[in-house]
């Protein structure tokens, strides 16, 4: 199935509410007369200027702590508000040209989700215990790896299928543009292959991403009939090759890419919720610009980290609260900076060339330290070039079978026009336009 028409030219802007509003952690807790999640009206301006085309919003269903021990999906956090506030957000969303996303968690429930309160106190012949999987007959209820707070969810059972497609049904006919499925790797594809499907019926237009971390990505996109999956492999390339100097770890993860671009459109990043924040993650920060150029000049749909946008540090630890350092509190809208200036070149230039959405790349030129790629598609291509050498990195165009070319961008370069050859600067980066 063809993903919807609107993705082609979808760039997120992803935040996480409860953090980002100041929601969680906090003590007190804030309440819903307090209309926290309309504080992120007051930075679609912010998106629209980034380049953005939609936000990509983290959990902001009604849960006990971090929003992924959902305790109704039918009702908006209170700590966040209610549903008035939802509405106005996706309303003054869509006047602005944004899609809004929303993350939702069906893999498993917080313990105080009425149906698992019903059959703790009801017992195993209870007919709310058919909600939950179990470790054994008559044994205790399962949880998310290992984690006692978060409840696993019977797939296997009709009522839970039925009350996914109704979550996912309410909040689309409420003015959403998607979903993010949480944990879906741990969820069986055929569940996913009754519900979404009958949420296509009515809504047509909703995109489904799954976020799938290894694995067969190919594979499981089908059996679940997905739009998209998360490219965590990508992801992993790109920092890691990076900081090893090992470019040939690159070039496997976008020859994999390609294969994907086969079948499927990936959500791409560099930066979300759940890891170590780019510029954290790199060892050199000069290489913050080569990540990003990554992202934004090969295939996929890109999601932007807010706060990347403006270089913030962050570093994710396992541990209880070791996400708070990546999920901050947002208060003031970001100064002029370069890098933010960055992000909005090459975000307007990815939207300029919108055929980059399904672009394959083909590398160039390989050793560890320097690397030359084409991405291509119907519409056009693009060469990049990327050195994280200590030498100058010398591009002619006649040998990578290009006569002539003009230099869009690059580290301190301005525009070239017609040129044969030029040199990428130590740690430097470029991006051409073939003749």
């Amino acid at each position: 199935m063809p993903e919807p028409g609107w993705v082609a030219h979808a760039i997120w802007w992803q935040i996480y509410p409860l953090g980002f509003v100041g929601a969680f952690p906090a003590d007190p807790s804030p309440g819903p007369d307090e209309h926290r999640l309309r504080r992120v009206v007051d930075w679609l301006d912010h998106a629209v200027e980034l380049g953005a085309s939609g936000i990509a919003l983290g959990p902001i269903f009604a849960s006990r702590t971090h929003g992924y021990d959902t305790t109704d999906h039918f009702r908006i956090d209170p700590r966040l508000g209610d549903d008035a506030d939802f509405d106005e957000l996706v309303a003054q969303a869509h006047q602005r040209g944004l899609r809004v996303l929303l993350d939702g968690v069906f893999n498993h429930v917080g313990t105080d989700f009425a149906q698992y309160r019903d059959a703790l106190d009801g017992g195993p012949d209870h007919p709310a215990s058919a909600w939950f999987r179990r470790r054994g007959p008559q044994s205790r209820f399962d949880t998310f790896e290992g984690h006692g707070e978060l409840i696993a969810l019977n797939h296997a059972s009709t009522e839970v299928v039925e009350y996914t497609t109704a979550v996912l049904r309410h909040w689309l006919a409420r003015g959403a543009d998607g979903w993010r499925l949480d944990a879906a790797y741990a969820v069986p594809d055929r569940f996913w292959a009754q519900v979404l499907p009958r949420v296509r019926e009515e809504f047509a237009d909703a995109w489904f991403v799954g976020e799938v971390i290894h694995g067969d990505y190919t594979t499981t996109v089908e059996a679940a009939t997905f739009d998209s999956v998360t490219q965590y492999e990508l992801w992993k390339a790109i920092w890691s090759s990076l900081n090893d100097g090992n470019f040939h770890e690159l070039d496997w993860g976008l020859q994999r890419h390609n294969d994907f671009l086969d079948t499927f459109v990936p959500l791409t990043f560099v930066g979300n919720h759940d890891v170590t924040r780019i510029a954290s993650q790199l060892s050199n920060p000069d290489h913050v610009e080569h990540a990003l150029v990554i992202l934004l000049t090969t295939g996929g749909t890109p999601s932007i980290y807010a706060g990347d946008e403006s270089g913030y540090r962050g570093v994710k630890e396992e541990r209880r609260g070791g996400d708070d350092a990546v999920r901050p509190r947002f208060d003031t809208l970001p100064e002029d900076s370069d890098v933010l200036r960055f992000h909005r070149y090459l975000i307007g230039l990815r939207r300029r060339h919108p055929w980059l959405h399904t672009a394959t790349t083909t590398a160039l030129k390989l050793t560890n330290t320097q690397y030359i790629y084409r991405s291509t598609a119907a519409d056009g291509s693009l060469i990049v070039a990327l050195n994280v050498d200590d030498a100058p990195l010398t591009v002619s165009l006649p040998e990578l079978g290009t006569p002539a070319g003009t230099v869009l961008a690059g580290s301190g370069a301005p525009p070239q026009h017609e040129i044969t050859e030029t040199e990428v600067p130590p740690h430097g980066w470029l991006i051409i336009q073939p003749h």
